[in-house]
């Protein structure tokens, strides 16, 4: 019998359908399905049985699942053994995906994080810097920073880091326009934001809190966007102060009214604790984002 086979049918009773299992084998969609057919080819039985939302093992499949279930666990073991002598050895090797935010991951973490696979050549980071959730249920990523903490799943969790938020104006833009001083003078003012019904976190739902502007002069679902849009004059945003403070043709406006503090947390799957290369990124992650407290809480 090919274990190939086996590792792919205990993907898709693990995670309930072949999109989700194709996500965590690294394959396409119509691999996993043909490993599945293979496999109920050689023996003579249905395996899986279509519903809505996904497959639900047979009978036949919910009597084979555990026995293979105990042979993807010891060849896990396998794997982490040799990962640990590889380790101890050479350093992290091997593949760790990182989700991040997009602030963080594009501005703070992209270039040290290309860094650190220089340091360690065995080892590959793949940075997924989106303006979503990523879910470690789904094995979207071994590594995930968050700016909400996760309620439930076996996770391990740690706060990272807090970090500030200002609202930004350019600086050409605040000349031509009157001077803030409390915040009814905000009523002067073009606002840029996320889009409301695309926002993936309450946590980001920001001017609200300060002023409810009757109309937005600009939204994007990317706060690289916003940054951008800022810059050209499009009006006042609320930006990271590790992205901003360091353009000068942006200064924050509104202090310290306009000022907002947010936690970034970190958290990966419990079985994450025994693999070296998704605990030597971890504690990478912790120490930098300790050494760039400064960047991520400057002065006001």
């Amino acid at each position: 019998m090919d274990w190939e086979h086996l590792r792919y049918f205990a993907a898709v009773g693990q995670h309930g359908s072949l999109s989700a299992a194709a996500r965590v084998l690294q394959v396409e969609h119509s691999t996993v399905a043909r490993r599945i057919q293979a496999l109920e080819k050689s023996l003579g039985q249905a395996l899986f049985t279509r519903e809505a939302g996904g497959l639900r093992p047979s009978e036949a499949g919910r009597a084979l699942l555990p026995a293979v279930e105990a042979m993807a666990q010891a060849a896990r073991g396998i794997e982490r053994s040799v990962d640990q002598a590889a380790t101890s050895a050479e350093g992290p090797s091997g593949l760790v995906r990182v989700g991040t935010t997009e602030g963080l991951g594009a501005t703070l973490l992209a270039g040290k994080l290309a860094a650190l696979t220089c340091r360690h050549a065995q080892l590959s980071v793949d940075l997924l810097a989106l303006p979503r959730l990523l879910h470690l249920s789904r094995r979207e990523a071994d590594i995930v920073i968050s700016l909400e903490r996760p309620k439930r799943g076996a996770v391990v969790v740690t706060r990272l880091a807090d970090y500030d938020l200002y609202l930004y104006g350019e600086r050409e833009y605040l000349a031509r326009r009157p001077l803030v001083r409390e915040t009814a003078d905000l009523r002067h003012h073009a606002f840029v934001h996320y889009v409301d019904d695309l926002l993936f976190t309450k946590e980001l739902q920001l001017i609200d809190s300060l002023y409810q502007p009757q109309r937005y002069a600009f939204r994007s679902t990317s706060i690289t966007a916003q940054y951008e849009a800022v810059r050209a004059g499009a009006g006042l945003g609320v930006l990271p102060a590790f992205l901003a403070d360091r353009d000068p043709r942006l200064a924050r406006v509104h202090q310290p009214q306009a000022r907002f503090t947010r936690t970034f947390w970190m958290s990966m799957p419990q079985e994450g604790q025994s693999v070296p290369r998704i605990q030597a990124v971890w504690r990478w992650l912790k120490e930098t984002l300790k050494e760039e407290a400064q960047r991520l809480q400057p002065p006001q």
